[in-house]
Parts: structure tokens; C-alpha cells; sequence
């Protein structure tokens, strides 16, 4: 939603330095085992189709808070979509595309009129912040030619921008008059809470009016009429998923009743680090729709800035439900984690469908390390999870499904090495990053010695 963005910089040291193997297995005290369950083998972009490569889609978040005003943003977009097709990106996502209160500076998070995406002089502009509904068009036709999923976010709790009527169910005038230009669902203060049926629902943000969902209108426009905003987005417009923004703010079933009546692929922003909370959301909507996985977010946190590389083994959705997880390391709304290559190690070798922050690739790190993860997670990272090993500094996972993969994090100055269990027996390996040199032969028992440098991360599968 709507918050403050800190920059961040980071730094990405290797040493040139290798050890020489020598011995010590794995002690059993240090050794974690996790395991997800088998049955929930990953494969997130089921829902809209593609899925490249063994290993599951990746997701482009293809906006960043206050981008540039002006009405270029889509053309930017535009510009950029085959070279992330080449880098194997297989959606993204956009900002709020209606015209919002806010007009030609808005982000689209205080809407108005959903059927105006940059065509009515009203709010203070024709175009929205980032271009016209041509502009839109041709974005969405342009990432289709590349085989690209295009999701809108999908800004239905509040609305912004009516104006003063009396509201008898307030005892006072509220701004619950909306006249959208686009002629499509006028609203008045029974669309809103309180009204005749609800007094509330389960959450109000920022004092916006709050869309009562119960209200039979509501949901015929929102979702159920032929022409409706779901309808229309998916079937005029071209858009092939949702991202649902502050879904703490009504019920599970609002965001179930729309897939189930409109289709695509969804995805929930229900920010708490609670994964248990995360997979109540998710249950709540029949399943329907995925989360954002918050409980990694800050874990990661905790693990890669706070040096304690065990705190990769507490809880997260993508354990409880690796097929309704969308992991991500920064976002438009909240960026804290420093160390994000170690981030974007762990979520590109992990279950869950991973998300990359636009400006973590195209302005704020090394884009090429970022294409190298993106290659291995849609190359080799199948199958369930066990983690191998964790202590403050060092962290092992390895991926169980064909060809899978062991991932090893080095959050230490030092190089490290430690004999790890493979899937693989009798086969040489190679680290798919490039930064360890050494093709060791897993034994007959399927063990092996790995290797990663300092402060960095070394991903190993068969050769």
C-alpha cells in the first residue's frame, strides 16, 4: 500500500582463494532435516499456463513506488519485455491501471473509476501516471507475443475520489457519491460501509469509503455481470491474473467468488509474517488464490542481516503450502532486506514462486547474477525440500526432484566446505554459479564434498 521507499545498496564481495578438500562429514547435531510434502511438488504458474522449464515461472514486480509521472511508464515496460522473456520471466506484474483521485500522479491505490484506464478527462487528466489505454493495450499484446502473463493489481477494499452526499447511515455527509465518467458502477453511501446490511467487514484503510462487498451491486460489478471489472480486465483487456491489495480488509470469499467466477491466476497481499495466519488466508478463499509469503520475507531478514542463518528454518508458507507461495525479497511498498543476493539465492533455489523487485534488476544489482538464479530455478529446482544443514553463518538445502540442486549460503568471511547427502550417486557436479571452480564425483553413498565462498552462495547439480 501506500508507504515510504528506502534505498538500499549492496555489496558483493568474493574472495579468489580455494581450499584444498579435506575430510569431516556432516556431524548429526548439526544436521536439520525439513521436508514439504511430496505431493506439493511446486508448479505455481499452473493456474495461466506457462511454465518454463522444470523448475516453475518467475514473476517481474514491473513497478516500483513513484515511478515516472508523465504517462510513460507502459511504453517503458514495453521497452524491457524482450529482454526479460530472454532472461526467462514469465509474468509480470503491473500498478493499478484505473484512474484514480489523484489523477495524473496517482499510483492507482486510490481508484475511481476502474473502466478509465487513461481515455476520460476526469481527476485531473486523461492518461493516468504511467499512459493511456492504447499504451495499456499494447503493453499487454507486446508481453502475449513473448509468452509473457500480464496480472493487474486489483484495488478493491476502498475507493477514492466521490463526492459529498448525505449518508444516512453514517449520520454525517461522506464522499460515497461516485459519477465515473466511464459510466460504468456509479456508487452511492449503500455501496460502502455502514449501509443496510453490513456495518462493517473486516478491515478499513486510511478512512477511504469502505466497498461492502456484500451488497448484490457490488458484486455484479465488480465480478459477476458479463461486463463486469473482473470480466472485462480478463476478457476485453487481456489480463491473465490478480493481485489482490490489502485482502486483510475484506473477507477470503470476496477474492474465491472472483476467480471462481472470472478465472486466472491469483495472488493475496496479506501482510503479516505470521505463516500461519498467511495459510488461514489462503484457506479461506477454497485455495483459490495464492499469498505473498511475508513469513519468509522476514525471516530472510532476520537470517541474511542478522547473521543467524537457523532462522531459515522456521516457519514460512512456502513449507506449509509450496504451491500457494509467492516469494519475493523487496516490493514497492517495503524494502529492509540488505543482503539480497543471498535473498534471491534462497528464493530461486526454494519452492514458491518467486518475484523480482524492478529496481533490484534493473537499477539497484547485478543483473547478470540475477539472470544466472532466474536460469537455475526454471533448470533445477524440482521437487520437495530438505534442509541439509544450518548454523549462524551457513545454511544447505537440497531439492529432491530431477535434476534438483543443492544450494549452500556462506554468510561467514571465510570460505567454507562441508561433505553434504546428494540424490545423485556416482555423478560429477558442478556449481551452476560460476563461483566455485571445483566438479567434484558424488561417492557411491551419494556424498560429496561442496564449497562456497565468502559472503556469496555456490548452487550445485549434476554436470
Amino acid at each position: 500500500m501506500l508507504k515510504s521507499k528506502l534505498h538500499r545498496h549492496w555489496h558483493f564481495g568474493v574472495m579468489a582463494l580455494l581450499v584444498a578438500c579435506s575430510e569431516p562429514q556432516v556431524q548429526p547435531e548439526n544436521q536439520v532435516i525439513q521436508v514439504t510434502p511430496e505431493e506439493e511438488v511446486s508448479h505455481p504458474g499452473s493456474a495461466v499456463g506457462r511454465l518454463p522449464g522444470p523448475g516453475g515461472g518467475v514473476m517481474m514486480q514491473a513497478f516500483y513506488w513513484d515511478v515516472p509521472a508523465g504517462g510513460t511508464w507502459y511504453n517503458t515496460v514495453t521497452s524491457k519485455l524482450a529482454a526479460w522473456d530472454a532472461a526467462g520471466f514469465s509474468a509480470i506484474w503491473l500498478p493499478p491501471v484505473s484512474k484514480a483521485q489523484n489523477g495524473p500522479f496517482s499510483m492507482g491505490y486510490d481508484p475511481f473509476d476502474y473502466w478509465d484506464f487513461g481515455d476520460y478527462n476526469q481527476q485531473g487528466s486523461t492518461e493516468t501516471r504511467f499512459g493511456s489505454k492504447t499504451e495499456l493495450q499494447s503493453l499487454i499484446s507486446t508481453a502475449h507475443g513473448f509468452n509473457i502473463d500480464v496480472y493487474a493489481d486489483v484495488v478493491i477494499n476502498h475507493n477514492s475520489g466521490g463526492d459529498l452526499e448525505w449518508n444516512p447511515y453514517a449520520g454525517a455527509n461522506t464522499y460515497t457519491d461516485y459519477n465515473p465518467a466511464s459510466g460504468k458502477f456509479f456508487r452511492s453511501y449503500g455501496d460502502f460501509h455502514p449501509n443496510n446490511i453490513r456495518n462493517s467487514d473486516e478491515g478499513i484503510f486510511g478512512g477511504f469509503p469502505d466497498v461492502s462487498h456484500s451488497v448484490p451491486y457490488v458484486q455484479d460489478w465488480l465480478w459477476k455481470r458479463s461486463d463486469s471489472m473482473g470480466k472485462y480486465y480478463k476478457n476485453t483487456m487481456g489480463f491473465d491474473g490478480w493481485r489482490f491489495d490489502y485482502v486483510k480488509g475484506f473477507g477470503g470469499w470476496v477474492v474465491r467468488d472472483w476467480v471462481n467466477e472470472v478465472g486466472g491466476f491469483s495472488v493475496g497481499e496479506y501482510w503479516d509474517g505470521n505463516a500461519g495466519l498467511l495459510q488461514n488466508w489462503v484457506n479461506s478463499t477454497d485455495r483459490k488464490s495464492s499469498a505473498f509469503d511475508f513469513a519468509a520475507y522476514y525471516k530472510m531478514d532476520e537470517a541474511f542481516d542478522g547473521n543467524n542463518l537457523n532462522k531459515l528454518n522456521d516457519d514460512m508458507l512456502w513449507k506449509r503450502d509450496p504451491a500457494k507461495a509467492v516469494t519475493f525479497v523487496a516490493n514497492h511498498d517495503t524494502d529492509i532486506i540488505w543482503d539480497k543476493m543471498h535473498a534471491y539465492a534462497y528464493i530461486m533455489t526454494h519452492e514458491g514462486y518467486p518475484t523480482v523487485f524492478y529496481r533490484d534488476y534493473e537499477e539497484w544489482l547485478d543483473k547478470a547474477k540475477l539472470d544466472n538464479l532466474i536460469w537455475i530455478h526454471r533448470n533445477k529446482a524440482v521437487g520437495n525440500t530438505s534442509i541439509l544443514y544450518t548454523d549462524n553463518d551457513e545454511y544447505i538445502a537440497r531439492r529432491n526432484g530431477s535434476p534438483g540442486l543443492v544450494v549452500y549460503l556462506n554468510d561467514s568471511n571465510g570460505w567454507v566446505e562441508r561433505w553434504i547427502p546428494t540424490n545423485w550417486s556416482n555423478t560429477v557436479i558442478k556449481d551452476f554459479t560460476g563461483n566455485s571452480n571445483w566438479e567434484p564425483a558424488t561417492q557411491g553413498d551419494t556424498w560429496v564434498k561442496i564449497q562456497c565462498p565468502p559472503n556469496s552462495y555456490s548452487i550445485w547439480s549434476p554436470k
